[in-house]
């Protein structure tokens, strides 16, 4: 069970990685001047590539911890019954998280499209939701407060 949570923790860290860089990129492409195609490009480019990346990192960081779930409910006093609220806040959490990286993927296509007109301001508040959801989780996880 140690080798599973290690992967699951080195492919949750990875897929976070993902979730910081990508809103900077949102955020970059919302400062470009018009008539740089050459920088929206490239910026579009990178974008697209650590969508397509991170989405795959998200596939094996929640089966890891679904296999985990699998193991450890029947362990007497995991998942169920009182002081266990913590696990179902974490679970609502990885849902959070991945409608957080599917609203990342409809943004980039509305950068793709030419309609995004958010300003770079915007982003740089959005660019801070992946931090908050990883420090709830672990949080969560770690003091388990409920």
């Amino acid at each position: 069970m140690l080798w599973i949570k290690s992967l699951h923790i080195v492919f949750v860290a990875s897929w976070f990685a993902g979730l910081f860089y990508l809103p900077r990129i949102f955020v970059n492409l919302a400062m470009v001047p018009p008539g740089s195609v050459a920088e929206r490009d490239r910026l579009l480019l990178m974008a697209t590539k650590l969508l397509r990346f991170t989405r795959m990192l998200s596939w094996p960081a929640v089966g890891l911890g679904v296999w985990l779930l699998v193991l450890l409910w029947p362990v007497p006093g995991f998942g169920h019954g009182p002081g266990n609220g913590w696990l179902w806040a974490k679970l609502a959490i990885v849902v959070v998280t991945l409608v957080y990286q599917e609203v990342c993927g409809h943004v980039l296509r509305g950068f793709v499209a030419g309609r995004e007109r958010r300003g770079h301001v915007w982003f740089r508040w959005f660019n801070e939701l992946p931090v908050l959801m990883l420090l709830a989780a672990v949080i969560l996880v770690v003091v388990k407060p409920f």
